[in-house]
């Protein structure tokens, strides 16, 4: 029984020799392959209205606007510079919060607040003392 499934396989080397290309979502930032990101950017967009209507009318923000793709110097879409303006873009979406500073995903701000109030923000992150200095 083992030999019929072994006569399915193609012999030598994977086909693939890297990676599929992958993109970033403009909104949320994270990366779907290139025939997926279409499926999943309109639902992406769907729940970042969702998220932006249940806002105070004072806090919500104009909807997210795809970026052009970049193009190159032979005329094509230079895939890398591309992803890097959706990158940033998915980057400026976020939102600050008012006590420390730090910026959120909309859906996550309000998680993080339940614990940064303005009479005991957050402490900053990625800014460790060094062994050698006190505290204080």
């Amino acid at each position: 029984m083992m030999q019929r499934f072994q006569n399915n396989f193609t012999p030598g080397p994977p086909r693939a020799t890297k990676a599929a290309p992958t993109v970033f979502c403009f909104i949320c930032g994270r990366q779907f392959g290139s025939r997926s990101i279409g499926i999943h950017e309109p639902q992406c967009l769907k729940k970042w209205h969702a998220e932006n209507e249940k806002l105070p009318k004072s806090k919500r923000r104009a909807a997210p606007v795809k970026p052009e793709a970049v193009i190159g110097d032979d005329g094509r879409i230079d895939e890398v510079a591309t992803n890097e303006v959706l990158w940033k873009n998915s980057q400026g979406l976020m939102v600050e919060c008012e006590h420390c500073g730090r910026k959120f995903k909309e859906d996550r701000l309000e998680v993080h607040q339940r614990s940064c109030t303005a009479d005991n923000p957050a402490k900053s992150v990625g800014r460790s003392r060094s062994k050698s200095q006190p505290k204080r």
